[in-house]
Formats: C-alpha cells, structure tokens, sequence
C-alpha cells in the first residue's frame, strides 16, 4: 500500500514544480464582439478533467489503477443582441478502457449534445427559454458546475433525474428564471424521455419502475415540473448561464438560502393486478443552504453547503443510485491563506447519509481531499479519498487534472 500512496503524492507534488510558469486567471473563456457596439457577441471556451482512480476492491484479475477521461466540453454562446441569447454545449463523459473502440465509432467514445437553448430577456430581471437545458429544479446541486466544483466531482444522489426522465442531466422543454430583488426564481416545464435508464417491467406487487412514459404513454405520463427558488442574503450570483458555481474561492460573499421540487405526475409504474399497471407520482423536494466568504485580508476563504432532500419514486423504488427515501449531504473547504495567481491550496470534506425506505441499510459515504489551484478554477489539481458503505464497503483513491481555457 506504500508504494501507492507515493504514486500519488508524486503527482501532486507536480504542482509546486510548474506553477512559477503559469499565466494569471481570465474569466469566461474567450468573448468576441461582433459588431462595434459590442452587442453581438460570441463567447467560447473549453474544459476537460482526467483522472488516476485507484479501487480497492475489485476482482482479483483487474487492475486497481485506472486511467479515466471524465469530462471534455466545448461551450459557446451567441449574444445576438441585449434580448437573445443562445447556448450550446457539446461533450462526453467518462472514457476509459472499458468503452473505447477500435475506430472511436462506440457509444463511449461519441460526442454528444449537453446543451442547446435559445433565451429571451424579458428585461433584466427576467428570462425566458426553451431547448435542451440545464435549469433544474430541486437543489444548487441539481444545476451543478463541474469546474467550480469544491469537491472532486458532484454527490451522486443530488443528480435526482439523471437518465430518468432527462439526457445527462438536461430536459427538454421551457423554462423560466429571473429574481425579484434578492428573491430569484428557476421554474420549467419538460417533455420527459421514454427511454431512460429503468427499463424494468413492473413485477406484480412489486417495487415501482420508472417506466410511465413508456408503460403508460405520453398523456398520462409526458411531462415534468421542475423549480428551484432561493434568497440572497449576501451578494447576487450571476444567473446568465445554468450552472451553479461550487466555489467562489473568496472572490465574493454568498449566502443563500432555497428550496426546489421535481414533480412528474405518474413517472412511475406499479402492478397489483396481472397485466395492469397504474401510476404512481413521482416528487422530490428539498432545502439547502450555501455559504461562500473571503477571509481576512490574506486571500483566505470559506465555503459550505448543506441540503436535505426527500425523494419519492414509488413504491419501495430502488434502481441504481436512485431510491424512494431521504438524503442529508454537506460538504465544507478551507481556502489556506495565498496571493491569488500563485500555487494555493484548498482543503476540504463531504459527507452524504442516504435514507432508503426498501432495505433497512443506509447508503453513506465520505471524503476527504485538497485541491491544488495553479491558476484559479483554470488549472486545478485535486486529490481525494472516498469511502462508501453500501451493501459492501470500497474505498476510492482519485487525483484528477482539470484544465479550464
């Protein structure tokens, strides 16, 4: 187990090696304006994390350390002028030896469509939207952004509808966002996808399946609601773009408070009688908090995040990470002390206790881990140990690489 622990610390101490060479942060990637007025405007940028993943426990003829492509984007955006406003976002997740192909012709190694949605600005408060997107319901974490993320990646649990009833955590449908002074506001209305991840056929008297577009159909079962409100204590967020930011690394005072929902009339199938199916609601709701503040004068900062969410699929549902129960998560990091463009350090933990209401096992797990900011979000090294009691225990070893341009 030695020698593995060196591994990583070797890589992490890459970081002190080059971080003298870097350029200081630029924000947002690159913005072109179109016209002179600067009206028309284009902004692109590009992403990607690579990770080193050492697993504890595996079968006896499989490597422990894995090499895995974890997110690679390309973002634009169009301005065409002050009122409309057009997103896309292209990318995939998750290449690794098990889904490479020969010609990088399998489903694995395809780049697909994250986003894509065209916006009308009401007026400055108030937007609304239609298009594959990203304004969930629920929590903050629902809408997560990968690249501000405090933790190495988002709490598997909060991701509530991923491949359910949407395509990699985006529906397809309208929405509308704004705020009332500190007040702000995300709702949308979505035509759920008939072929998602639960593809189970009711058993009689059994656990509910998340089938009721493809069991019962579209009139009964077509679409979703989704809303997320929250209020600003502190300073305003921006709100242009979908995501929500994980981290602020003390560039601004954030403390918000919220509470969203999820509802999909009928999502969900039981079978009482044989060959009959009859729906069953399903709702999700929570509250959560988060909390972002610089430090003293040094470059220190704080962040933290609680939620409590409820999730009600049906009857005793249980499908991959998905069950009908509730869910506490947190997580909190400590910016150490630094001048903003040199090698800083950012400690931090996170802890998920997961409620199911068909075993009596809760589904927990923990971390620990630092992230290494050689140039803000921009370039970032994170390593982090995770531990998950599940039916078995593993234990989880990561360090990835992120490069945000």
């Amino acid at each position: 187990m030695r020698h593995k622990f060196y591994f990583f610390l070797s890589l992490f101490i890459l970081t002190h090696i080059i971080h003298a060479q870097l350029s200081p942060d630029y924000k947002g990637g690159f913005v072109f304006k179109l016209d002179d007025e600067g009206k028309k405007v284009m902004g692109i940028s590009t992403w990607g994390q690579f990770q080193t993943i050492y697993t504890n426990d595996v079968p006896e003829d499989v490597n422990q350390f894995t090499f895995n492509l974890r997110r690679a984007r390309f973002n634009s955006y169009f301005k065409i002028n002050d009122d409309f406003l057009i997103v896309t976002q292209i990318g995939l997740n998750n290449l690794n030896s098990q889904n490479l192909s020969p010609l990088g012709e399998g489903d694995g190694s395809q780049i697909r469509l994250h986003d894509f949605y065209g916006q009308y600005n009401l007026n400055k408060e108030h937007s609304i939207g239609a298009g594959l997107h990203f304004f969930n319901g629920i929590t903050r974490l629902n809408s997560f952004s990968a690249t501000s993320s405090l933790a190495l990646d988002n709490n598997r649990q909060s991701w509530a509808t991923l491949g359910l009833s949407d395509q990699i955590g985006r529906h397809l449908g309208i929405y509308a966002k704004g705020n009332f002074g500190k007040f702000t506001y995300r709702v949308s209305i979505n035509d759920v996808e008939k072929n998602g991840l639960d593809d189970r056929t009711p058993e009689l008297n059994g656990p509910a399946v998340y089938g009721g577009r493809r069991i019962l159909g579209s009139k009964e079962a077509g679409f979703s609601y989704g809303g997320y409100f929250e209020y600003c204590f502190k300073e305003m967020e921006n709100s242009m773009l979908a995501f929500k930011t994980g981290t602020y690394l003390g560039s601004k005072e954030v403390f918000n408070i919220g509470a969203g929902f999820y509802l999909h009339p009928n999502g969900s199938v039981v079978s009482d009688e044989p060959g009959l199916y009859s729906g069953e609601d399903v709702n999700i709701y929570a509250v959560d908090v988060f909390y972002d503040k610089p430090l003293g004068q040094n470059g220190a900062a704080l962040t933290a995040y609680a939620v409590l969410q409820f999730q009600d699929y049906g009857r005793d549902y249980l499908y991959l990470a998905y069950a009908t129960g509730s869910m506490f998560y947190t997580h909190w990091g400590y910016l150490i002390p630094g001048k903003e463009h040199q090698l800083r350090f950012q400690p931090y933990v996170h802890l998920a206790i997961n409620k199911v209401d068909a075993t009596p096992e809760d589904r927990n797990k923990y971390g620990i881990g630092i992230n290494a900011l050689l140039s803000g979000k921009n370039l970032k090294f994170t390593l982090e140990y995770l531990h998950e009691d599940w039916i078995n225990s593993n234990d989880f070893v990561t360090l990835q690489a992120q490069i945000a341009l």
